[in-house]
């Protein structure tokens, strides 16, 4: 594989972490995220926000490399059933969203991406494609030492740079969305989507 395959697979595989990203900043742009009654301004989100990037940069990162030391023992098995297992994580997260869209404002909320139990979710969830990735590395001959490092390297690398473009995006869609449907009905119906893009496009 190439550095230029490379670069072009790190970019297919970082587009879901781009869309997640959006929702997530779509939602962390709502006072149902912040601590306070108001929404808070972008800078008291960074932290957060690399939080969540850094997180869906590593899982993309690591999946790779376990897809490529299983793909002699459960390459073949893992592959009937990684659609089903990121289309369940991204809908059980993408219905949460979308319950809490449609609740009461005044309720308190139960989804955030503030938690970290919720970024690890959709990291991993986000991510679980790579595995496959790392089993097709394996069947290249890409070697542990001398070809993995760079590959995940630069998959982790566009996965962070394209969440953080993600977030930034989805502050700023939410600051000119209209309230109703709230940013969190947006949200839901994104993560349901890629949910379902993985399920049949795989």
């Amino acid at each position: 594989m190439t550095p230029l395959e490379i670069w072009l697979v790190a970019l297919a595989l970082a587009m879901d972490c781009f869309a997640v990203s959006i929702a997530c900043g779509l939602i962390l742009k709502t006072p149902a995220a912040a601590p306070s009654p108001t929404a808070p301004a972008p800078a008291t989100l960074w932290p957060t926000m690399l939080l969540i990037a850094l997180s869906f940069g590593l899982f993309q990162a690591l999946m790779p490399l376990l897809g490529w030391l299983g793909m002699g023992a459960f390459g073949t098995l893992f592959a009937h059933f990684d659609r089903w297992i990121a289309f369940a994580l991204l809908l059980f997260m993408g219905l949460r969203m979308l319950r809490e869209g449609l609740r009461s404002p005044d309720a308190p909320p139960s989804y955030d991406p503030r938690r970290l139990a919720v970024v690890l979710t959709l990291a991993l969830a986000t991510s679980i494609d790579a595995l496959a990735v790392g089993a097709s590395m394996a069947c290249l001959d890409m070697t542990l030492t001398t070809h993995m490092p760079l590959a995940l390297s630069i998959i982790g690398f566009v996965s962070v740079v394209l969440s953080v473009a993600g977030l930034l995006l989805g502050l700023l869609l939410g600051r000119n969305l209209s309230p109703k449907p709230r940013p969190e009905v947006w949200g839901g119906l994104i993560l349901i989507g890629i949910g379902l893009k993985i399920l049949f496009s795989h």
